[in-house]
């Protein structure tokens, strides 16, 4: 869509679980994000390629766009920093062209501008040893990409749905990722190692769940997905985080207005 209102800047973008190469991936709305907020600092936090098939390729010239723009930011001036996930091919593997900056460790520190310090990790170093095995990744992985296959083949038979609304697969999908972590047993985990790092919160991805909140004594900020919930955390000039985007703000409107899903860090 053409951009007609000057983009929204803010001191940092924290974008996760891009799923750049999978058939879920809403290239077109992120790229779409990315024209509309411009940041000064872009943390990508985890599963941004997933690339590790060539059985099951889905690299599209939208995908592709997305990387473009990003690196452009970067010669712009923009500074990019990509911690891995464990969707993340190595860097080497990757096709030409589809390389990120070689990944930052998998967990640092960021220092907001208000002085708060969060640990910024994908967040898949919580999981079970046997959910974290590349086997059991590649085999959600699978499925997820039959799922969708078939999602796109009854899309040809019925009336489009609009994209802030969940077809029904997506929405079995999305359904059960939440049932997944319903007692919230993973946020309670990643706000555990930032207290014992000594920081005032963390930002992760990984779990697909957009979230901001202070439920746990510290702050737990999950930057969401551009699978399913296509939210984005950016943090402004005086510091405070926000949850940005999200499928509200794909509803048609006539107001230009961002529909933040909330802030924290005054």
């Amino acid at each position: 869509m053409p951009q007609t209102h000057p983009p929204q800047r803010h001191r940092c973008l924290f974008l996760s679980d891009l799923h750049l190469g999978a058939i879920g991936c809403r290239a077109d709305l992120l790229l779409d994000f990315l024209t509309a907020n411009q940041a000064e600092t872009y943390y990508l936090v985890g599963d941004v390629l997933d690339l590790w098939s060539p059985l099951l390729p889905f690299w599209s010239d939208g995908h592709q766009a997305v990387l473009d723009h990003l690196s452009e930011r970067e010669r712009a001036g923009a500074t990019l920093v990509y911690l891995p996930g464990n969707h993340d091919p190595q860097a080497t593997p990757a096709p030409q062209g589809r390389q990120l900056p070689q990944p930052s460790p998998a967990a640092l520190v960021y220092e907001a501008a208000n002085g708060r310090r969060y640990l910024v990790t994908h967040g898949d170093v919580i999981d079970g040893r046997l959910i974290r095995h590349h086997a059991m990744t590649r085999f959600g992985s699978r499925i997820d990409h039959g799922l969708r296959s078939i999602d796109r083949l009854l899309a040809r038979l019925r009336r489009q749905v609009p994209a802030e609304r969940r077809s029904v697969i997506e929405f079995l999908i999305a359904s059960v990722n939440a049932l997944m972590y319903l007692g919230r047993g993973h946020e309670r985990q990643l706000v555990a190692l930032a207290r014992a790092d000594g920081v005032d919160g963390v930002i992760c991805g990984h779990f697909h769940i957009a979230a901001l909140h202070d439920d746990h004594g510290l702050t737990y900020a999950n930057c969401g997905d551009w699978v399913d919930s296509f939210t984005a955390l950016a943090e402004g000039f005086d510091g405070r985080l926000r949850l940005v985007g999200g499928r509200a703000a794909l509803v048609p409107h006539t107001s230009p207005a961002p529909l933040p899903a909330g802030a924290l860090g005054a």
